[in-house]
């Protein structure tokens, strides 16, 4: 037991556990943009910061940047551009996730008029299907979603459940920090990297069994 605390604290058990989580770390392809294009961007949790105000966490916050960026391109280029926010409040905490991320599209200059927010969704699967419901009313020509590199794997498959194929775009990735000392750090990573495996697991056990 020790020595298994010890390979995941101190990143040699970790990194694989990341590899096996995040087979790809960016964004394969540049994403195109239709001139009806919805950017989808997933929840991430919310944290307590130490003023004891509800904020995104630094992931999330990737995800909010690449979000706003990829708006500001496809206005350029296209007629219709909306962000959905899905993400509703699993951790009980004042304020849904989507609700939270508002003000941090707001001040990137993302007009309140684009932004769907979808805030009752508490797992992946619900994202996808909820979502799906707002893209089915709105008939856009493409979709983006945006989330870290370690969700990807499962999001994409939760979201072709309901029929979408959308064009992934990597907010950004986890690492392990390789060393003799342990690290706080390791043990988070491989903690959501074993979510994400076990939540892939699932996933392919409820296919078969005819559940998806």
């Amino acid at each position: 037991m020790i020595a298994l605390f010890w390979l995941l604290a101190a990143g040699w058990l970790t990194a694989p556990l990341l590899d096996l989580a995040q087979p790809q770390r960016q964004s394969a392809t540049t994403v195109t943009y239709a001139p009806r294009t919805a950017i989808i961007l997933l929840g991430g949790g919310t944290i307590y910061n130490h003023d004891h105000v509800l904020v995104p966490p630094r992931d999330v916050l990737s995800r909010i940047e690449l979000s706003a960026r990829n708006y500001a391109a496809c206005k350029r280029t296209a007629n219709t551009c909306q962000i959905i926010v899905s993400g509703g409040n699993p951790q009980r905490h004042s304020a849904t996730e989507a609700d939270t991320y508002l003000p941090y599209l707001l001040r990137q200059q993302v007009p309140r008029s684009d932004i769907v927010l979808e805030n009752s969704s508490r797992t992946t699967y619900e994202n996808a299907r909820n979502v799906s419901a707002i893209v089915g009313r709105s008939h856009y020509d493409t979709l983006i979603l945006v989330t870290s590199a370690y969700h990807m794997p499962r999001a994409l498959l939760d979201f072709q459940c309901f029929g979408l194929e959308p064009q992934p775009e990597i907010s950004g990735a986890r690492y392990a920090r390789l060393g003799l000392l342990p690290h706080i750090d390791n043990l988070k990573a491989a903690e959501i990297a074993l979510h994400e495996l076990a939540g892939l697991a699932q996933f392919h056990l409820y296919r078969a069994i005819g559940w998806f």
